[in-house]
């Protein structure tokens, strides 16, 4: 990692704890977030300062040259048997394991090979395994079935802001400045020059990104997968589906596709980790929508290098950091959505309100609303209806761009200070 150093303790110890549990450890996130700098240095480290000896780890990174034959399943399958030869506990780490995985057997994950090898490596009992990938469909969805339930997923996020400052140190505001423009792809930080910074996560999108997708999934529209990547970012919060996205191209830039390709072409970016959404719910109903759905940029950098860092919309980018925070803190979150009903001159109106997130977190359940500014009356009172609309006894919660102490009003709504929240993994529960 061009010699920088970053602590990932929240995902190291994740790993420690399901060291030698009998499971297949998936460690899944976007490209170049950090997986192979957690598995290769981070926990490989761990384990031969535990007393592993060097021997009794494999490491096979299939997106190395060095290792390309053995993206053949059969291949890489003889090679790790070939080195585990005494009763010794054994540790295999596979980088990036889509790569030995076809675009024919994706059509059919039950006839995906690597899962084969996995399984059968799984059955020698002094051994334990850990693959990282970037895609979830031949991943996520597929462990369950395929590994038999034996598949234990771990997600890594870019850094949260929390990482990114015991990185940096210095004033908060400041480094929140820096994080909200460039986000938090580790190696931004080995970049010293800001055009350097800029450089790197255009590249990542053109070089990296965009390549894979297209290349995985044989995009045979590749324009709409660009205009759709840039509808996305530049209306990251929006709430939309594929139809509206369609009418969009074809008003605005004569281009005409199906929604059933838009669908598909947002399951690909959503797939890919580039981007996830949010899912309407319906607080009092107690259900979710169909659509429309919100969709968030993984991270903000990368939103910001798509639009060449000319859209900064502060309190969208704020919202995006906050959603992607609650979920780098294995947070279930969705948009919700209250119905209130006002009484104006005797008349009884009924209005859909936002509730920004509904954030489940094991048995607990918050409301969260972010607000850039709330120092004027009415537009506190404009944020604050929606939480008192949902009218029921789960935590409220208003997130504003200050430095002040978090603070409880009359009506039980915790008013929590941006830095707060990002650097205090506890604060939901002040």
């Amino acid at each position: 990692m061009n010699q920088i150093s970053i602590q990932r303790d929240y995902y190291l110890q994740k790993l420690i704890d399901r060291k030698d549990n009998g499971m297949i450890k998936v460690i899944t996130g976007i490209r170049r977030c950090g997986k192979s700098y957690l598995l290769f240095q981070l926990f490989y480290d761990y384990l031969i300062q535990s007393g592993v000896k060097q021997d009794q780890i494999i490491t096979v990174a299939l997106d190395d040259d060095m290792f390309v034959e053995y993206r053949d399943p059969g291949k890489l399958s003889a090679y790790i048997r070939e080195k585990i030869n005494t009763s010794d506990p054994y540790y295999v780490l596979i980088d990036e394991v889509q790569y030995a995985i076809s675009r024919e057997e994706l059509k059919n994950p039950e006839e995906i090979r690597l899962y084969n090898v996995l399984n059968g490596l799984m059955r020698l009992r002094n051994v334990d395994i850990y693959v990282t990938g970037s895609n979830s469909k031949m991943l996520t969805k597929d462990v369950l079935t395929v590994f038999r339930g034996r598949g234990d997923e771990i997600k890594v996020y870019p850094l949260s802001f929390r990482e990114y400052y015991a990185f940096v140190g210095g004033d908060k505001s400041d480094a929140y400045e820096e994080y909200a423009l460039y986000g938090g792809m580790p190696l931004v930080l080995s970049q010293k020059r800001n055009a350097d910074k800029m450089n790197y996560l255009k590249s990542l999108f053109e070089e990296v990104y965009f390549k894979d997708i297209s290349e995985r999934y044989d995009i045979e529209l590749p324009q709409v997968l660009e205009e759709l990547m840039d509808d996305l970012c530049s209306s990251i919060g929006s709430l939309t589906n594929a139809s509206k996205i369609e009418n969009t191209l074809k008003s605005v830039k004569s281009i005409k596709v199906s929604s059933n390709t838009i669908g598909t072409y947002l399951n690909y970016l959503v797939e890919s980790f580039l981007f996830a959404r949010a899912k309407r719910y319906d607080v009092k109903g107690k259900k979710h929508f169909a659509y429309p759905l919100k969709y968030y940029c993984t991270d903000v950098g990368l939103r910001n290098a798509r639009l060449n860092f000319r859209q900064q919309e502060e309190t969208h980018l704020m919202e995006n950091i906050i959603f992607n925070e609650l979920l780098c803190r294995d947070c279930s979150v969705d948009v919700g959505v209250v119905e209130i009903v006002e009484t104006r001159d005797g008349k009884r109106t009924k209005k859909q309100c936002e509730i920004d997130f509904v954030v489940n977190f094991g048995t607990k359940k918050y409301y969260i609303q972010s607000a850039l500014n709330a120092d004027q009356p009415e537009k506190l009172s404009a944020e604050l209806r929606p939480l008192k609309g949902a009218k029921d006894f789960f935590k409220k919660i208003i997130i504003t761009k200050t430095n002040a102490k978090a603070w409880t009003d009359d009506d039980g709504i915790l008013h929590l200070g941006l830095y707060e929240f990002l650097l205090n993994e506890r604060a939901l529960d002040l």
